[in-house]
């Protein structure tokens, strides 16, 4: 009998190697090597070993000159929520495959249930549960109070039958919930391995581009934050999204990670209900729930979002440390990128706050992934550090150099205009991003350095 071949992948970067080994080589990590089968090559399949002689390819395919591509635009198919729509690039894509990732309880099979229920009132859809019983997604979709009609189930976790059945419904779209309980018969690993992930979505997606149908596949995450499973399945997928928000939280945000029909970084507001997940078209008065009296160390800020901006507010607190090395705490933005802020602000601010505790917090839980809430940041420190409230109607934004200039930021324009909207009286800005004609009742004040905007204040 020949020997099974065998091959082992690392389960944080996809490198793949001969041998066991305890740590990786390509990305450093202990401890993640995972054994995987490898099928063997069918005679005349067209592997690497059969030779040319053997190829039993369509050799009737032709090349075809990138110039003579058609550039019609592709069909998408609403998700009937906007929000989804925004982030996914305008709906759905025939023939992508989408993964939706989140914490247990966020909300990934609700919104989806959601989503197939009422678009199976015009369309084909097959919704695949590997980790619920039908008569539990039943009762779900009756307590959301949602339309159940024209909505195909299958409780299946073998990937060869459920493509069997899509071949014969011939579906537009295939929900999989989740890929970790799916598996293939040729692989002896459990469910949720290495191999049975990445195997389990190469069939499905293959069958979803060669039939032009929308997968959409549920993706669990583990402790770290990261997607459970092979990372080669992020590279299998065309758009990676990601559902976040606590189980103490009401609000969920869906993040795009990766689009190919899309901007990424794109993010949609959604609000937990008793009738489901509702989403919400205005996010920024949701971040701006602010007290009446304004408190030392509270400043709006205006971050850009995939392609809409978003008022958020940051609060911080400067108090005397009792420890010989003062705390450097930051929720919301990075930590390092906040020390390097407060060295700035004591080279060329002149405010020295190497004895005290710096805490930093976005409210409403955003991660501020760009560097234009560099500006809000420090004057919020100097609000707190001087126990000075600013006014209740400045906004801020702007990067802070490293030799205390102020740079401009993407979308200045449209920056401005989203605080006009909301009521804001006041801005500072980089000159580079002061339009040449304020808003209506807006003062905009346009600085060159860190010590013009202290002054601005």
């Amino acid at each position: 009998m020949a020997k099974a071949k065998s091959a082992f992948v690392c389960t944080e970067c996809g490198a793949e190697y001969r041998k066991w080994q305890g740590q990786c080589s390509s990305c450093n990590e202990w401890n993640t090597l995972s054994e995987i089968r490898l099928a063997s090559a069918r005679p005349g399949s067209g592997s690497a070993g059969s030779g040319r002689a053997g190829y039993a390819g369509d050799l009737s395919k032709d090349v075809v000159d990138l110039s003579n591509v058609d550039l019609s635009e592709v069909p998408r198919l609403s998700s009937t929520f906007n929000e989804f729509d925004r982030v996914l690039g305008g709906g759905l894509v025939p023939g992508s495959a989408v993964l939706l990732g989140g914490n247990p309880g966020a909300g990934k099979s609700t919104l989806l249930l959601q989503t197939a229920c009422k678009l199976a009132q015009e369309r084909r859809i097959i919704y695949v549960t590997g980790e619920e019983s039908l008569s539990q997604v039943a009762m779900r979709a009756h307590r959301l109070q949602l339309p159940t009609s024209g909505l195909k189930m299958l409780a299946e976790t073998s990937v060869e039958t459920i493509l069997a059945v899509a071949e014969r419904e011939k579906p537009e779209i295939l929900v999989i919930d989740s890929i970790q309980t799916m598996h293939l018969e040729d692989i002896s690993s459990a469910p949720g391995g290495v191999a049975q992930v990445r195997e389990s979505a190469a069939a499905l997606t293959r069958f979803a581009k060669q039939t032009n149908t929308v997968l959409l596949l549920v993706g669990h995450v583990t402790k770290d934050g990261t997607l459970a499973g092979p990372k080669v399945l992020e590279h299998m997928i065309d758009a990676s999204l990601l559902l976040e928000g606590g189980a103490d939280s009401r609000f969920r945000t869906l993040r795009g990670q990766k689009n190919r029909f899309g901007a990424v970084n794109e993010l949609g507001v959604f609000a937990m209900l008793e009738q489901g997940l509702k989403e919400v078209k205005n996010p920024s008065a949701i971040f701006l729930s602010r007290q009446e009296e304004q408190a030392p160390g509270s400043l709006v800020m205006v971050v850009w979002e995939g392609t809409r901006p978003i008022l958020v507010e940051v609060q911080a607190l400067v108090d005397e440390s009792a420890l010989g090395n003062p705390r450097r705490v930051a929720v919301g933005v990075d930590q390092n990128r906040l020390a390097m802020l407060l060295a700035v602000l004591n080279r060329h601010g002149g405010l020295f706050t190497g004895d005290q505790d710096v805490f930093l917090n976005v409210v409403g839980g955003v991660k501020v992934l760009e560097t234009s809430a560099d500006l809000a940041v420090l004057l919020a420190v100097v609000s707190s550090l001087q126990n000075k409230a600013l006014p209740k109607e400045l906004v801020v934004f702007g990067e802070v150099g490293l030799s205390g200039e102020i740079r401009p930021v993407p979308s200045g324009q449209e920056r401005i205009a989203e605080a006009a909207k909301h009521g804001f009286l006041r801005a500072i800005v980089p000159r580079a991003n002061a339009p040449k004609q304020s808003p209506k009742g807006m003062e905009v004040i346009a600085v060159d350095k860190l010590s013009d905007a202290l002054e601005a204040l």
